[in-house]
């Protein structure tokens, strides 16, 4: 199933949402190379940038031993020499949410963040929003860290910020119609359904598949968590008095029905 678009009108300008596509068009373009780089050039560029499980819990650059044997040891041995030994281990897990494993990678995060992320952006604001879609990814980060402590495998991609932004849209706007490609046809598909579809698939992911499923999981998980609490909060009553907008259906009646008009961790 692929999202095209959401029928759900937004009361401003996504200033940040479409900065934060323009900001990761930018860095595959002109930083990784836009797909350019031969695969040796693309390894190194991720051991180099990204987040990798096996530093973050250890807090130092990830070894040849290490990376030969396929495994994180919180002590290498004598002779083991870090790839990168001047890399912060810590900034890498901001940086590695705005690297991509290709066009295809890139494109279809972009497209879900455009979809899903106005509408959140226009609910809490484009100041709150960012910082959310940032506490999204890194918490998506967490995540696949605490599943796969020993991976010396790079995590890139934005799909766990992303996931924090569907996870609030799941909780705010259940029942907003998604354009929907499925198969070979043109279908609305209820915002809840569709994103708690795509929510248990995660869970069918294949392990062999290099995807971080569970990054997606913690980041959807943590966006629903976020939306629940805030929606409870002062804040959020008093934003809405003044600036309501976007699909205000709670209930089934409101619903339109159909035929209205290389090696990483991707996550």
């Amino acid at each position: 199933m692929l999202p095209l678009r959401d029928r759900n009108p937004t009361g401003r300008t996504p200033v940040v949402t479409i900065l934060l596509i323009l900001v990761n068009v930018g860095v595959f373009l002109l930083w990784q190379g836009g797909g350019s780089l031969t695969a040796d050039d693309e390894a190194k560029f991720d051991y180099e940038n990204a987040a990798i499980p096996c530093e973050l819990v250890t807090g130092h650059p990830v070894t040849n031993v290490e990376v030969a044997n396929d495994t994180c040891l919180e002590n290498p041995p004598r002779g083991a020499v870090a790839f990168f030994p001047d890399k912060n281990v810590y900034l890498a897990a901001v940086v590695s949410m705005f690297l991509h494993g290709g066009w295809l990678h890139l494109l279809g995060n972009m497209l879900f963040l455009w979809i899903f992320g106005n509408n959140i952006e226009d609910k809490l604001g484009s100041a709150v929003f960012l910082v959310f879609y940032l506490f999204s990814g890194l918490i998506a980060t967490a995540a696949q860290v605490a599943f796969s402590a020993n991976s010396v495998v790079p995590l890139i991609g934005a799909s766990g910020a992303i996931a924090g932004v569907m996870g609030a849209y799941l909780v705010w706007f259940p029942w907003a119609p998604v354009l929907t490609l499925v198969f070979v046809f043109f279908v609305e598909i209820p915002a809840g359904l569709w994103l708690a579809v795509w929510l248990v698939l995660q869970f069918f992911t294949g392990p062999n598949s290099d995807v971080a499923y569970v990054a997606h999981v913690g980041g959807f998980v943590f966006g629903m968590f976020v939306a629940v609490f805030v929606r409870r909060t002062e804040w959020w009553r008093q934003r809405q008095l003044k600036a309501p907008s976007g699909w205000t259906g709670t209930s089934r009646q409101t619903w339109p029905g159909p035929g209205k008009p290389r090696r990483v961790w991707d996550r």
